[in-house]
């Protein structure tokens, strides 16, 4: 048995893709001074907030300086990310675009497939039903449904030469 045909329906890109935790992880382990700088700023202030309660200012105020220093670490982490990373997010997004281009090809070379194989089956149909009529062409009948099925088809062109059609005044 032949593979099933593949559809204009088909292409479940998100079982392929990276999911959201993927590229938490993916993101931590390329910049993990950005989310350290997170955890410094988030201890200070809970340090300050501890401080403060207890009454301590001495203690409130190092943790508040303690927290702007948390935050400029962060912020220049950032920043180095940024550039050192930069050439390899550029690199990623051509990729990313390249991968996307071929699958759009992909999937419009299987529709065309598809269509191609339907108008054969039509082509089929038709043949068979014109053996058909003209098995007995006596019959009013028969004469009567070559007529009839002659018309329709004068009338109707065939997927693909539609689908050729709009693509050649697409283009």
């Amino acid at each position: 048995m032949s593979n099933p045909l593949p559809s204009s329906f088909d292409g479940n890109t998100e079982f392929y893709e990276e999911n959201r935790w993927q590229k938490l992880k993916r993101r931590v382990m390329e910049e993990p001074l950005i989310p350290l700088g997170c955890l410094l700023t988030s201890a200070a202030i809970i340090g300050a907030t501890k401080s403060i309660r207890a009454g301590d200012h001495n203690k409130t105020q190092r943790m508040f300086r303690a927290r702007i220093i948390a935050q400029g670490f962060t912020l220049l982490a950032m920043v180095a990310g940024s550039v050192y990373w930069d050439s390899d997010r550029r690199k990623r997004k051509e990729f990313d675009s390249a991968v996307d281009e071929r699958k759009k090809k992909e999937k419009n070379e299987a529709w065309i497939r598809e269509l191609e194989v339907r108008d054969q089956e039509e082509k089929e149909i038709k043949a068979a039903r014109e053996r058909r009529i003209r098995k007995d062409p006596s019959n009013p009948d028969s004469r009567e449904a070559k007529s009839i099925v002659e018309g329709v088809e004068s009338r109707r062109p065939g997927v693909l030469k539609m689908v050729q059609d709009l693509l050649a005044n697409g283009n």
